[in-house]
């Protein structure tokens, strides 16, 4: 059942695991040898996906905030795209090659959790390092300025009568794009596996734009901050997002929610940092130590504010639990909807 708030106040344990990262990293009272410098060399991230996504995006914010914060120690961090497969190419690539490195990190998110399960993924995040879910975003879904479909119900209505009659896009298969638009089809009533096969998958943000401008799909699904700046512009017409009410899209004013559309759905789209298996307790804690320190500093808070993106901050093992159980959720809804 995806009508939930994923959202969620920030708890105590969290409090009491960042203050014990802290303490491991530089801390006279720690064990010896407990302590790590980190980082002590150039800081890799890996964005799974091509440029102008939310991973890539969210992997570019946490260099620039990371260097802007001054939490770099002298050394520098680098963002890499490895594409395809929702993902898990990438995945494959941390678990399998980066053993051990703990200057290895990669954005992570939903849409791998549902790659993982549609391309039947040999590995998968119970194979990471978790160090921290980080933000919580609303998708959106768009049409071009010229569509016909000037609202949501418009648009569903044609789905119902005829679920081939629309090309949808979005990110990779099995990924929250391509779930919302099942699960959309199966809260109105319409034959959700067959329009979820209507769904052509995209390697990323720029590409799922490159298509609905080009005509290729008529309607577009991605993170409400990816299409932000073309409904600004005029070149694109949000018709709804998938929050529990109505939020800006690019206008300045609320786009209404699936729900206030007349749909009993809310998905929001969350996204995290993991490192490769195989690192140290104490080089965990010391990258999770530079994350709070992240996450706490103006200039994280500012990018948060600027792209709209929900504050999800959960480390340790709360991340650890949240990664297992949405592989279990995801897996039973993609099952759901025909994709699993």
């Amino acid at each position: 059942m995806l009508r939930r708030t994923l959202v969620a106040a920030l708890p105590a344990l969290l409090l009491a695991t960042t203050a014990c990262a802290e303490q491991s990293v530089g801390d006279p009272n720690a064990p010896a040898g407990s302590a790590v410098a980190y980082p002590s060399k150039t800081l890799q991230i890996m964005a799974p996906a091509g440029a102008g996504g939310g991973w890539d995006t969210t992997a570019r914010t946490l260099q620039q905030a990371l260097q802007g914060a001054g939490l770099l120690g002298g050394q520098s961090a680098e963002v890499r795209n490895v594409t395809g497969a929702a993902g898990t190419i990438g995945l494959a690539e941390l678990v399998t090659s980066h053993k051990g490195d703990a200057h290895q990190l990669m954005v992570t998110g939903l849409v791998m959790v549902g790659g993982v399960v549609t391309n039947k993924s040999p590995v998968d995040l119970s194979q990471t390092t978790p160090i921290a879910t980080l933000t919580a975003e609303s998708e959106v879904i768009v049409v071009k300025s010229d569509s016909k479909y000037q609202t949501l119900k418009q648009l569903v209505d044609d789905v119902k009568a005829d679920p081939t009659s629309v090309k949808w896009g979005g990110g990779s298969a099995g990924g929250t794009d391509q779930i919302l638009v099942g699960l959309l089809a199966k809260a109105a009533g319409a034959d959700a596996s067959t329009v979820a096969k209507q769904y052509i998958a995209y390697s990323g943000g720029g590409e799922t734009k490159a298509g609905l401008l080009s005509g290729d799909i008529s309607v577009a699904v991605s993170g409400t901050s990816e299409f932000a700046d073309l409904v600004k512009a005029g070149t694109v017409r949000a018709l709804a997002v998938s929050s529990a009410t109505g939020g800006d899209a690019g206008l300045g004013t609320p786009t209404p929610s699936i729900k206030e559309s007349g749909y009993d759905l809310e998905l929001m789209n969350w996204r995290g940092l993991v490192a490769p298996p195989g690192i140290s307790d104490a080089e965990q804690a010391a990258v999770i130590a530079m994350v709070d320190k992240l996450h706490a500093s103006a200039q994280w808070q500012q990018a948060l504010a600027d792209k709209k993106w929900t504050d999800f901050y959960r480390t340790g093992n709360e991340a650890t639990t949240f990664f297992a159980d949405e592989h279990t959720r995801i897996k039973a809804v993609l099952t759901e909807i025909g994709l699993g």
